[in-house]
């Protein structure tokens, strides 16, 4: 058998232990996170050429690849398997990253009951609790079932024997951080313990069609924590985020091998656990017998997903030289510039009152698209004239006071019609809007003064 050339090279190193920056020279203070004193010399570097091997499993013609195994089967946890792109896959590695606190455990033991439930064998290694505290925390939840094992685990060895001893079709690792290995050096957490770690998993996890989701520690600016390879390693990287007053709770994929990353899943974490939510707008939204002015329903796009969610907005006479603007849920330069666009392109006077705009039930609203509803709410509270109770209005607003297009701008409207609004505002379109549902009339508007002309003067509410 022939073989390759054969060269080696080496000369010592010295890495980061935060975020695994390399230089051949010591330095104080890292180059790439400017850490310091994290900067330790690491041995040598070897680098060379190895004989080729026998080929265990020979390339095949990929139509004669058995797509099956890799087939989506349902985790009993609706929101999760919209996310996924239907469901687990055997041998997937998944990466779940928050912020501590956000319920990223009591998630995936949800996930884990769920799973067992439906006929699979889970194993839940945590590392962060004992067995007792995840034993106490299953039973407020609701979270036992015959075929899920629980074991507390910080060496990746023992972990892997309880991989091996259980045999479980679907593993569940609370957190990468908290394993490490013997082999190894360094601490828990460090770069070379969490590349080692998530490559045993991933390892054990391909060989054995054995579904994996390990919990991920996130930095400070709310990325993945520790080497970027660690992103590379998964297949599937997804973020769970919500506000710590709020109970909505929404996973987003960043990185998905089998589906789309488009999607995103809602949850409400209350006392007795963790529900998924089909219809999430309930808690956007405020129902009150008689309309209050200063409010306006807008529907916006969390990936694919259309969310209904209320705008509501206090105007009162500033005492201060500079009127205040305060903002919740929107993004405070679109706030600030929707109230210039009010007061340039429609009249308003607006210099002299303080601005109060928030959304109902901690929801962040990042697009555009709620700029028409924020323009209409601060008009609404400016003339004490409430809104219709069943209308909604999107649409973003630009500084020439014209009202531009947004993306899915049927599937928003059906969204609204689905939920009883009968009274869409929306932006003119080239062509006539396509596949709109009846029971709602949609009123295009081009600018901002049509808008406001359409909203106050139109007295009569359209047929349901």
């Amino acid at each position: 058998m022939a073989k390759t050339s054969t060269r080696s090279k080496s000369s010592p190193t010295f890495k980061c232990s935060e975020c695994g920056w390399s230089t051949i020279k010591w330095v104080g203070r890292c180059g790439e996170c400017q850490a310091w004193g994290t900067v330790e010399e690491v041995g040598v570097v070897s680098a060379r050429t190895v004989a080729a091997a026998k080929v265990a499993h020979p390339a095949k013609p990929i139509a004669q690849i058995d797509g099956s195994e890799a087939a989506f089967r349902p985790s009993g946890v609706s929101e999760l398997d919209r996310v996924l792109g239907g469901g687990l896959v055997p041998a997937a590695a998944i990466l779940l990253a928050g912020e501590p606190g956000v319920g990223k455990s009591t998630l995936l033991l949800d996930v884990a009951a769920k799973a067992a439930q439906t006929g699979l064998r889970v194993l839940y290694l945590t590392g962060e609790e004992s067995a007792a505290q995840v034993k106490s925390r299953a039973e407020r939840i609701n979270a036992i079932a015959d075929t899920l094992y629980l074991a507390a685990e910080t060496d990746l060895a023992l972990a892997l024997g309880q991989i091996q001893e259980i045999d479980p079709q679907l593993l569940i690792l609370d957190s990468v951080q908290t394993f490490s290995s013997a082999e190894v050096d360094g601490a828990a957490g460090g770069v070379s313990q969490v590349r080692e770690v998530a490559a045993s998993i991933i390892n054990a996890a391909k060989t054995r069609a054995m579904s994996t989701i390990m919990v991920g520690h996130v930095t400070k600016e709310g990325s993945v924590a520790g080497p970027r390879l660690l992103e590379h390693l998964v297949d599937v990287v997804c973020q769970f985020d919500g506000e710590k007053h709020s109970r909505l709770r929404i996973l987003r994929a960043l990185k998905n091998r089998y589906g789309a990353t488009d999607e995103v899943g809602c949850f409400d974490l209350n006392e007795d656990g963790i529900e998924s939510l089909t219809d999430p707008s309930k808690l956007f939204v405020t129902r009150t017998r008689n309309p209050v002015p200063g409010t306006c329903i807008t529907v916006t796009l969390e990936g694919r997903r259309p969310l209904v969610a209320e705008v509501q907005t206090l105007l009162s006479r500033s005492n201060a030289p500079a009127a205040r603007r305060a903002t919740s849920g929107l993004d405070a330069a679109r706030a600030q510039m929707v109230v210039a666009v009010l007061q340039a392109r429609a009249h308003m006077d607006l210099s002299s009152m303080d601005s109060y705009i928030a959304t109902v039930g901690g929801v962040k609203i990042a697009e555009p698209a709620s700029d028409l509803a924020c323009a209409l709410a601060l008009a609404s509270s400016m003339n004490e004239f409430p809104l219709p109770q069943d209308f909604v209005a999107f649409g973003e607003v630009g500084l020439a006071g014209e009202v531009r297009q947004v993306p899915e701008i049927s599937r928003r409207i059906t969204e609204a019609q689905r939920l009883g609004f009968s009274f869409a505002m929306a932006p003119a379109t080239p062509e006539p809007l396509k596949n709109i549902p009846d029971g709602i009339r949609v009123f295009q508007v081009e600018n901002i003064a049509q808008a406001l002309d359409i909203a106050f003067t139109q007295r009569q509410k359209p047929a349901r």
